[in-house]
């Protein structure tokens, strides 16, 4: 039988916040995790010129807004492959508002990013919050979530960022209770 990546702990080693890498960091597409296949499949490509930062992924057993698990981002300097299981902390979260899915009224809602490092990232030992990138690295960010999204009709607008308590407690806010 196969693995409901969706379904996974929470949480893991050292209490860490478990993150499904979906798109490797320079993933010029984006995965998607399938619940019925149980199986990575293509999203769509990104606009050309475009490749993932970093590791793009979810938080599993988690349930946002947009019916998807939170969505995360990996900042650390190397990449893994789909299905790869991380223990991450919270760095923050960058708060998005787009297009609600198959609106016809454009209604609207949530769809924001959680950023995390992984708790084994020698390299990111000091990160302990967003703030540490610098204000160039953060309006990157921005900039490629907004332009990724471009041409699927999501109208998306950043609205800001919060700290790893923000993070914290949106996960603790739409965790999944286990049946």
């Amino acid at each position: 039988m196969a693995t409901d990546f969706t379904r996974l702990p929470l949480r893991g080693f050292q209490d860490a916040l478990n993150v499904v890498v979906e798109s490797p960091r320079g993933s010029t597409v984006k995965l998607k995790y399938d619940t019925k296949l149980q199986a990575f499949t293509l999203s769509r490509p990104l606009t050309r010129g475009f490749r993932y930062p970093f590791d793009w992924g979810f938080i599993p057993s988690t349930q946002g807004p947009d019916g998807d698990p939170l969505d995360a981002l990996v900042y650390w300097d190397v990449p893994t492959w789909p299905g790869v299981v991380l223990p991450c902390r919270p760095l923050g979260v960058l708060l998005v508002d787009q297009k609600k899915k198959d609106s016809q009224t454009g209604a609207r809602e949530r769809n924001d990013r959680v950023l995390v490092v992984p708790v084994n990232a020698p390299r990111a030992e000091g990160m302990n919050s967003y703030q540490d990138l610098s204000r160039r690295e953060l309006e990157e960010l921005e900039h490629f979530f907004l332009a990724v999204v471009h041409f699927a009709d999501k109208d998306a607008h950043v609205l800001g960022w919060e700290g790893p308590e923000a993070a914290e407690r949106m996960v603790v806010q739409y965790a999944q209770k286990e049946d």
